[in-house]
């Protein structure tokens, strides 16, 4: 299978097979990635310029404390007015999109890729992925997973600590492991 035939497996959620082409082109992020976790925290413009060649798209007005972590960052696209505390890490392997007006707790995880639960499959280092959306004025609190295929409805909280296995509706609160609805706004 070539490049873009991996490419568009990682993409449409079919299973697919990392291989050395991927491996390389996946390295030139890593060190973008790498150079953004070095910079000052006083030099925003500097952490602007990577997080601009990093991203797939980078809205207005955006924080990232680092360290940042990402599998690749190229696959995550994020909207106007955005803040992320530390460790936000991004398992990018397909698209995930933030909207405007996001703010991220610390230590939260954005989980796209997957694996299999066929033992076989695995052992071959299958994997597939699922994309993750994040809408507008959404809240996650610090120590959040949100798990491949879920959809977070705009102005929701998520409260700190929850495991988010399914999509959750706009204009709510919701927390826990599994993350459920607790409240309407």
């Amino acid at each position: 299978m070539n490049l873009e035939e991996i490419k568009e497996r990682m993409h449409n959620g079919s299973i697919y097979y990392e291989n050395a082409a991927i491996g390389k082109e996946q390295k030139k992020y890593n060190e973008l990635l790498y150079d953004f976790n070095q910079v000052r925290p006083s030099d925003e413009e500097a952490k602007q310029e990577i997080l601009t060649q990093l991203l797939g798209a980078l809205g207005k007005n955006v924080y990232i404390e680092a360290p940042l972590r990402a599998n690749w960052g190229a696959n995550t696209y994020i909207g106007d007015r955005f803040y992320a505390n530390f460790n936000l890490t991004l398992v990018d392997d397909t698209r995930i999109e933030i909207g405007d007006d996001v703010m991220i707790g610390p230590n939260v995880t954005l989980t796209a890729g997957t694996h299999p639960l066929d033992p076989a499959l695995r052992l071959r280092k299958a994997q597939n992925n699922l994309p993750v959306v994040i809408e507008d004025n959404v809240w996650i609190g610090a120590g959040s997973i949100v798990l491949p295929g879920v959809t977070i409805g705009k102005n929701t909280v998520i409260g700190a600590g929850s495991l988010v296995t399914k999509d959750i509706p706009a204009n709510c609160v919701a927390f826990g492991s599994p993350c459920v609805v607790t409240k309407q706004l």
